[in-house]
């Protein structure tokens, strides 16, 4: 039978609207906070709807654009440039275990951490480089092909497939990898090892948020599987994956 070496899954991170840390040029901070900028007003607000979001003052003074032939000054809260903090931790590639005797499962798992002081919050997506996902120089495994339009509760392989997919755990799930318990894409709750699909090379969105979460961010974990069906002879070697994580301010 078979031996597959190892599964390897090599994590790249490409985070975007990426502008500027909150390291310096604050007004006030704490161990609990930074204030970036103030402004002199008697109100204001934030509001969104699905069309909208709208930021307001009232009553602001000194507001405008003012130049010189030494300096551009835009003064007030709505022309003040705002610059948005959003980090994402680096996880290590991830080496899964061997698949012996040519059957069998593989698991794994990467964790990260987002960090956004954008009042609109972040999206973080996954997609793999290529299709199929899981490759090696000589075959590949099939990626996951849920039953229904939502992921899987319960992960599934024929006997006669090779499959390879993941799941996705957290504090900012989508609703498709939310449960009741029994199905994918209804519900709050959030089981471990639950909500199964495969990977794609566009974009696969898994933790939205609408708020800011800095300083103490928000975790995602992306779980891994690879399995060998009992009546499927999978190429012996060494498979690779490439999944890429992106991050943007909503």
């Amino acid at each position: 039978m078979a031996h597959l070496d190892w599964l390897k899954v090599f994590i790249i991170l490409a985070v975007f609207s990426l502008t500027a840390t909150l390291s310096e040029g604050f007004v006030a901070s704490s161990s609990n906070y930074i204030l970036q900028s103030d402004t002199i007003n008697f109100g204001g607000n934030y509001s969104t709807s699905s069309s909208y979001k709208l930021q307001d003052t009232l009553m602001e003074v000194g507001t405008g654009m003012y130049a010189s032939s030494t300096i551009i000054l835009n003064s007030g809260y709505q022309a003040m440039p705002l610059d948005i903090y959003l980090a994402i931790t680096s996880p290590s590639d991830l080496t899964m275990s061997p698949i012996t005797n040519g059957v069998g499962v593989s698991d794994g798992s990467s964790s990260l951490q987002v960090q956004t002081d954008n009042p609109a919050g972040y999206e973080l997506a996954v997609r793999a480089d290529t299709s199929p996902a899981l490759i090696s120089s000589g075959d590949s495994f099939t990626d996951y092909v849920s039953s229904f339009s939502t992921p899987d509760y319960s992960w599934n392989t024929p006997d006669s497939e090779s499959r390879f997919g993941f799941s996705a755990e957290g504090d900012d799930l989508v609703s498709s990898f939310l449960d009741n318990g029994v199905s994918c894409g209804v519900g709050s709750q959030d089981h471990s090892g639950a909500c199964w699909v495969g990977f794609s090379t566009t974009n696969q969105v898994v933790a939205r948020a609408s708020l800011p979460n800095y300083p103490v961010g928000a975790s995602t974990t992306i779980k891994f599987r690879a399995e060998v069906g009992f009546n499927k002879l999978q190429t012996e070697g060494d498979y690779q994956s490439n999944i890429t994580v992106t991050v943007i301010a909503l």
